[in-house]
């Protein structure tokens, strides 16, 4: 099964131009997406047992963020 992709390759392209790229290849972008989603599920995971941590279900801003500090 092949999960759709979270982040469109439109908003990876805005990003590295916004980086100051002039032109910016298809592989780079799906290459950028890719990393971007590995990270995010990584701080995710960890945000969310940080919320269990806390006997709460929702994930805040806070896990969020003490989630990125550590990795």
């Amino acid at each position: 099964m092949v999960l759709k992709k979270a982040l469109p390759l439109a908003a990876m392209e805005k990003i590295l131009k916004r980086a100051g790229a002039d032109r910016v290849g298809e592989d780079a972008k799906a290459q950028l997406r890719d990393m971007l989603e590995a990270y995010a599920m990584k701080v995710g995971e960890q945000a969310s047992s940080y919320a269990k941590h806390a006997g709460r279900k929702t994930v805040k801003a806070e896990d969020i963020s003490l989630a990125f500090k550590n990795s």
